[in-house]
């Protein structure tokens, strides 16, 4: 965040989270049927909510001189949703819980760190996408959760052999007990990344 270009780089990178995140909230209405009504309006009201995101830091990148496509950027999300497509139990353990969740755990030290370099307006920005999705990962626990119970499933245990099945990779700290607890985990989840975030 040192250069305008670095600046830019950033902006960039949490405009293309969002952008799969509008994807990713489509797909979840489009791919698993049969589920309640009230799910396809969370994902759809999801899907709005993280347009309204994309466009703001899209906006926010023209301010600073560039174009959303202007830096390279990685499908990390995307093949999470490839990998959980079999399954809306695993979606909903895996993308709102996990990957999105993860904005949860770092967004509030980013936006210290704007602020620091006097970016108000990117930190501002941010600002608006935490509260938002401290809801979406709160859909995504309510559906998991949901879905546990239907199947008379242990949440912890559904949740950890979810994670053994398509996680590659570790949960690094800091994990936001406070931030996760307000988006539906529980005390025994909050445990279990705690365990994973050791390792």
């Amino acid at each position: 965040m040192g250069s305008a270009r670095g600046m830019a780089a950033f902006v960039h990178a949490i405009a293309h989270i969002e952008w799969n995140a509008i994807n990713l909230a489509w797909d979840a209405v489009w791919r698993f049927d049969a589920m309640p009504v009230a799910y396809y309006g969370d994902w759809a009201s999801v899907a709005g909510e993280e347009a309204l995101h994309f466009s703001m830091l899209r906006n926010r990148l023209g301010e600073l001189g560039y174009e959303y496509g202007d830096f390279e950027a990685h499908g990390g999300l995307w093949t999470m949703a490839q990998s959980t497509a079999g399954d809306v139990l695993d979606r909903m353990a895996l993308v709102p819980r996990v990957l999105e969740a993860r904005g949860l755990d770092v967004t509030p030290a980013l936006i210290a760190r704007l602020r620091r370099f006097g970016d108000e307006k990117t930190a501002a920005v941010l600002e608006v996408i935490l509260r938002d999705e401290i809801g979406h990962v709160e859909i995504g626990s309510r559906w998991f959760h949901h879905l546990c119970e239907e199947r008379g499933l242990d949440a912890v245990t559904a949740f950890a052999d979810a994670l053994r099945r398509h996680f590659r990779g570790s949960i690094k700290p800091p994990v936001s007990r406070d931030l996760r607890r307000r988006a539906g985990f529980t005390e025994q989840e909050l445990a279990l990344l705690d365990d994973l975030s050791q390792k």
